[in-house]
């Protein structure tokens, strides 16, 4: 095989795996060696944490990514080299160290990233190196799907329905690296370092590996395998929160340690053999690239509404505001549901995606908080934290957003409780101090008689909050708010 450069150096990012990893393989077909590196970037961390559950998840899928690449390339210097500093600063100095002519990367779609590898390609232009970078995270991105007048899509179903129409075996197809891994060349000299400790990187240890949350492809791959046994019941577990119904893959999709395209292939092969979970499931795949292809085509959606109208909403600010911020942060509404959901977010860095919406309906709809302060707060706690889904779920709630709800329908906090949590076993995991309620009750402990609290061992106000709001008023003050939308 002809290849165009004599040394490359393969960036790895959102892509931490070797099984189907285009960049991977595109950088081992055009490079006679190659090199590959992951940056810990500091201009990534908050000065203020010590502890991140997502850094130590990353760290550990670095640390079973470098194995996996040194076994790949049968050197006993094989591997990763492994960075911690300014990525653009690191990445530009290695391709000088290491004599590259070319760099490459799998496609990043955000704009704090994209304006990052601006700056990457500039500085490796100057010095004489090209940046060649491609699809991988998504099944169709940017500007692949357009409506019929050539514009980006903006209502999710036409977009599904295009998506579907237009997929083939070719999009799912895997890259395999072992063909060309003769390209991988050892570490040199001065950069076979091991991977950092976390302590090395200014983290402490979280509880990670309690919650039992598998890192890396083989974390991946347990999690997928498990999950495929359960895809055709899907549609009928995804909502309740007590039960087994998610994939919980959702961090294994935001650091790339398993590719979107198996996961496509297993949903799509499930729904043409006729399995109703397997499209329900496909259909949430789906979402995933709507909500990244709504980022690259109307990036104002970062910092404002997409429906541009509703930036003119008056939300709750000063001490008020920020009280009842802060008591949906820290689960103290009042809402058991709401509440337990808060909490579970706080210990395990994950939420179901029933109770994101109810829980960010409950603090845009019934606090008239701006949505953005909940994104913001979903964004520093969330596992599987991804800006495109997060905006587009955030704007879902708010009614500001492509396709999103309509303003004048509300989450009723209690009803969608007795719905998906009818007896109470969410709640009962995550606030126990309610356990003993009746289930009639346990929904809105305000309507249980002083004979049921005393029972239960609860007082209300000491042991549980009341309500910070009245339900019904407060949706009377939401279509008061979003009036201005109207006009």
């Amino acid at each position: 095989m002809n290849k165009p450069f004599d040394t490359g150096l393969l960036w790895l990012r959102r892509d931490l795996r070797v099984t189907d990893n285009a960049a991977l393989c595109l950088a081992l077909r055009s490079c006679r060696q190659l090199h590959c590196v992951f940056v810990f970037d500091r201009e990534l961390r908050d000065p203020l944490a010590h502890a991140d559950r997502r850094v130590e998840f990353i760290r550990e899928s670095v640390c079973e990514l470098d194995a996996q690449l040194r076994e790949l390339s049968g050197h006993a210097q094989g591997g990763l080299i492994v960075r911690h500093g300014v990525a653009p600063e690191e990445i530009v100095s290695l391709a000088r160290r290491l004599r590259a002519q070319a760099v490459f990367a799998a496609h990043d779609y955000e704009p704090q990233a994209q304006a990052r590898d601006a700056r990457v390609l500039g500085q490796l232009a100057d010095a004489g190196i090209a940046f060649h970078t491609c699809k991988d995270h998504v099944i169709f991105e940017g500007r692949e799907l357009l409506t019929q007048t050539g514009t980006p899509y903006s209502v999710f179903t036409p977009y599904k329905k295009r998506w579907l129409a237009s997929l083939t075996a070719q999009h799912l197809r895997s890259n395999d690296a072992a063909p060309c891994a003769g390209a991988l060349a050892p570490r040199p000299a001065g950069l076979q370092q091991a991977v950092p400790t976390l302590a090395e990187l200014g983290f402490e240890k979280t509880n990670l590996e309690a919650l039992k949350i598998g890192y890396g492809e083989s974390g991946a791959r347990a999690l997928f395998e498990d999950f495929f046994d359960r895809m055709d019941r899907y549609h009928e577990t995804r909502d309740f929160p007590a039960v087994k119904g998610p994939s919980y893959l959702g961090i294994h999709l935001r650091f790339g340690t398993m590719s979107i395209r198996q996961l496509v292939g297993a949903a799509w092969q499930g729904e043409i053999a006729g399995s109703h979970g397997a499209a329900v499931w496909l259909g949430e795949l789906i979402w995933r690239d709507f909500y990244f292809q709504i980022l690259a085509n109307f990036p104002h959606v970062a910092q404002g509404a997409f429906k541009r109208a509703y930036d003119a909403i008056q939300w709750e600010k000063g001490a008020h505001g920020n009280a009842l911020f802060q008591a949906w942060c820290e689960g103290r509404t009042g809402y058991p549901l709401v509440d337990a959901a808060m909490a579970q977010i706080n210990q395990s860095g994950y939420m179901h995606n029933r109770l994101r919406m109810v829980a960010g309906s409950f603090l845009v709809k019934d606090l008239g908080i701006d949505w953005r302060r909940g994104e913001a707060y979903f964004a520093a706690h969330l596992n599987d934290f991804d800006l495109a889904a997060n905006n587009g779920g955030w704007q879902w709630v708010s009614s500001s957003g492509c396709d999103a709800q309509p303003y004048f329908r509300i989450f009723n906090p209690v009803s969608q409780s007795q719905r998906f949590d009818s007896e109470g076993r969410f709640i009962r995991r995550y606030l126990p101090q309610l356990a003993a309620l009746p289930d009639k009750v346990l929904h809105a402990p305000w309507t249980a008689t002083p004979a049921q609290l005393a029972a239960a061992g609860v007082a209300l106000g000491r042991d549980y909050p009341l309500p910070i709001v009245a339900h019904a008023a407060a949706r009377a003050a939401t279509l008061q708010r979003y009036a201005v939308v109207r006009q």
